[in-house]
């Protein structure tokens, strides 16, 4: 079963790395690679840390999504739940592209 989130996350990595600019995009991607998983568990908690404390400047409620992503890659309670979540997402983002681009 965990095998099957994690192919649908990849789906969506795959999907929102295409959204991104070239530079942010192969950090993404470097990012989900088995051999930086030293660097991305840090980096999610620091993320979900950050989210938490949105009201604070510079810090925004964008940061607790992305390190639930991340950790996401290697805790596999997570991925049902944010795969769930990211098919809702773009299911409204293409929705909301098709109304855009029928007017």
């Amino acid at each position: 079963m965990s095998v099957k989130y994690q192919i649908e996350l990849d789906r969506h990595f795959a999907w929102f790395e295409a959204k991104l600019p070239a530079g942010p995009a192969r950090f993404l991607n470097w990012l989900r690679r088995p051999s930086s998983r030293l660097v991305r568990f840090p980096l999610a908690g620091l993320l979900v840390v950050g989210g938490f404390l949105s009201f604070l400047p510079v810090l925004g409620f964008w940061m607790l999504p992305l390190g639930l992503l991340l950790f996401a890659q290697d805790v596999p309670v997570l991925q049902p739940p944010l795969v769930r979540a990211l098919a809702w997402v773009e299911r409204r983002w293409i929705a909301r592209e098709r109304a855009r681009n029928a007017r």
